[in-house]
């Protein structure tokens, strides 16, 4: 286990000594996020009985502070890798692909926790947000932070520049947030609308994680979990066999 502790020690230090950026910043601009729809909408909706707007979104803007993070940490940290040329040094390395996939996404979830938590404590000094059932929610922001994170490693791979990797991020990663009722339910939306949702895994994580707050839930917390669980295994899955397969990795 040596090989891989130090893997992810180093995994992880290279997120954390520079936590004002990749730690301390996600926090700020979540809770902007969070300060700005106060002001705008804590007055006009509310999406389930007896709990204001701003209740209703922090487990939101905590889900999706996560999830961005971990896939950040990820393809970050696996494109860096590349282009520096150290990559080769991992890879040749007595581990095994899955040891050192799980470094990367063990590295990933902590990032994504410690955002999220940053963001969840200091929610709590203003508002109170009720967790009724903690166990679902911390099922739901592991599982999400470690998908997201098997995602980012696929997409540090694929990509060959920094410009790629953004462009992943830009335009899957950030809509495929945005549109996961983050910031609403989906039973607002139109019919359609609400069937494009149900094909958007980022929706399952982020209703999953929301019932765990409230108990309440735009569909079942159960297919939710199947859902999350099953996009996790195959991602992880895909993820170590592109690993091993060395693409784009050795050249």
């Amino acid at each position: 286990m040596i090989g891989f502790l130090t893997l992810l020690y180093k995994e992880f230090l290279r997120f954390w000594k520079v936590g004002v950026q990749t730690v301390l910043a996600p926090i700020v601009s979540t809770l902007l996020y969070l300060l700005v729809f106060y002001h705008v909408m804590e007055a006009h909706v509310e999406v389930y009985p007896d709990v204001a707007y701003t209740i209703f979104l922090v487990p939101g803007l905590v889900m999706m502070a996560v999830i961005q993070n971990a896939f950040a940490n990820a393809s970050s940290s696996m494109i860096q890798s590349k282009v520096s040329g150290n990559i080769v040094f991992v890879l040749l390395s007595p581990l095994s692909y899955r040891e050192i996939f799980f470094a990367y996404i063990l590295a990933s979830i902590a990032r994504g926790l410690m955002v999220g938590a940053g963001v969840y404590i200091i929610a709590l000094m203003f508002f109170d947000i009720p967790l009724r059932l903690p166990l679902w929610a911390l099922l739901f922001v592991v599982m999400g932070s470690g998908l997201l994170g098997a995602l980012g490693v696929i997409a540090g791979i694929w990509a060959e520049k920094f410009d790629q990797l953004a462009a992943f991020q830009n335009f899957i990663i950030m809509p495929l947030t945005f549109l996961s009722g983050v910031f609403y339910s989906i039973h607002s939306l139109p019919s359609v609308w609400q069937t494009m949702s149900h094909l958007n895994p980022f929706f399952y994580m982020i209703d999953g994680f929301r019932y765990g707050f409230f108990g309440v839930s735009d569909i079942s917390p159960y297919v939710s979990f199947t859902i999350v669980a099953a996009f996790f295994i195959a991602v992880s899955m895909l993820a170590i066999r592109i690993l091993k397969s060395g693409y784009k990795l050795r050249y």
